[in-house]
Formats: C-alpha cells, sequence, structure tokens
C-alpha cells in the first residue's frame, strides 16, 4: 500500500507561497501539512490564522493543521473557518483531550492526536475509537532538520498496534527527520503518511521526491 505525502509548508519559500503550493501539488503532494507554534507550547513561533485562511484560496489540497500551541480549544473553531480539513492536537499542550477532539469532529473534520517523542503512544490507546489519525512526532517538536529520534520507531509500533484493534483502522502520520534513510524505518514500525519539508520545497523535482516518499524507491 502506497503512502500518502505532507509536504510541510513551513519550509516553503513565505515570499511566494501561492507558487510554492502549486509546485507541490502539481509534484502529487496528497495534502499540505501546516505547523502552527505559539512560542509557548513549543520554543517557536511560525504563522497563524490569517496564513491559512489566504492560501486557502490557493489549492484544493486538504489542509492538515498541526496545533503546536497550549490550550487548543480556544481556536479550533477559527482554524475550521479559516480552512482546515483536519486538525492535530498535542497530548501534552491540555487536559481536556475529549473536548478538544468533540470540538473539532463537531465541525465534521478529522481529529487527530500528536505524541512527542517523550510520551508513549499508549495514551494514544484510551482515545483511539474517536481519533481520525495518530500523529508521532520523530523529532522534538519545534524545529525543522533534525535527525529522526530511534526510540519513536517504538511509538510508531504501538500506534500500529493500537490503530489495528479499531474497527477502521487509524492512520498513523510521521513527522521530523525523514529522508532516504530512514522512511524505510518509518514504513516498516506502521507510518502511512509521511510529513517531509526542507527536502520537497527546496528540491528542483519535488515530484521525485513525491514519489520517493510513496512508493520508498
Amino acid at each position: 500500500m502506497s503512502n500518502l505525502v505532507a509536504p510541510s509548508l513551513l519550509a516553503a519559500d513565505f515570499s511566494n507561497l501561492a507558487h510554492e503550493i502549486e509546485r507541490v501539488e502539481k509534484a502529487g503532494a496528497d495534502m499540505l501539512h501546516l505547523d502552527i507554534m505559539d512560542g509557548v507550547f513549543v520554543k517557536n513561533i511560525s504563522f497563524g490564522l490569517p496564513v491559512v485562511k489566504s492560501i486557502r484560496k490557493c489549492t484544493k489540497l486538504p489542509f492538515d493543521v498541526h496545533l503546536m500551541i497550549i490550550d487548543p480549544i480556544k481556536y479550533i473553531d477559527q482554524f475550521v473557518d479559516a480552512g482546515a480539513d483536519s486538525i492535530s492536537f498535542h497530548y501534552e499542550s491540555c487536559k481536556n483531550h475529549m473536548e478538544v477532539i468533540d470540538r473539532i469532529k463537531s465541525h465534521g473534520i478529522k481529529a487527530c492526536m500528536a505524541v512527542s517523542p517523550e510520551t508513549s503512544a499508549e495514551v494514544l490507546r484510551e482515545f483511539k475509537d474517536k481519533l481520525d489519525m495518530f500523529l508521532i512526532m520523530t523529532v522534538h517538536p519545534g524545529f525543522g532538520g533534525q535527525k529522526l529520534v530511534e526510540s519513536t520507531l517504538d511509538s510508531i509500533r504501538t500506534a500500529h498496534e493500537i490503530s489495528r484493534e479499531t474497527g477502521f483502522r487509524v492512520p498513523i502520520e510521521v513527522d521530523g527527520g525523514i529522508n532516504r534513510e530512514t522512511l524505510k524505518l518509518v514504513t516498516d514500525a506502521g507510518a502511512d503518511i509521511i510529513v517531509m519539508g526542507n527536502a520537497i520545497f527546496t528540491s528542483d523535482d519535488p515530484k521525485s521526491m513525491i514519489d520517493f516518499l510513496r512508493e520508498g524507491k
């Protein structure tokens, strides 16, 4: 079964976002991964609602919105209005997990829970029947260009095991440190959706990179 590919907009040239998005869409991207950072939950700030809303007009690609922010429930409605097709929030970012999931799903979009490398993927088990996707961070959230944390392969395996316990097979997304060497490691562990930034957006031939991520060859 082929992987889905989600280029991370954080690696794009922000002086020409419409063109950058068009390039990866034509190259065969399945969705666009949007990393929203607040400088509090992670020690970095990216972009927010105005950018998401403005680029919604540029593409029909699904928006895979990854909230790396504290108290995410405050912003769910606004990101849905801006064009999100799925929203991921971090297990570590709040206590009211089920409330956040229910708020996301009340809008008819996909709800996803993300776990950082320090968190056991076992926490997903409690919510497995409510979630539409699991996101395993394979690096420490907040910055690109990191090496894959090898211990997260166990998290992918655990998420895959939990996913198989559901009647509808929850897809597993992985984010961080994915390259030609590590792709097989994460897919063998059970990953279905691959997030990658720099190697796609800086490539002269993004289609070849997306094809490789999809098929592993």
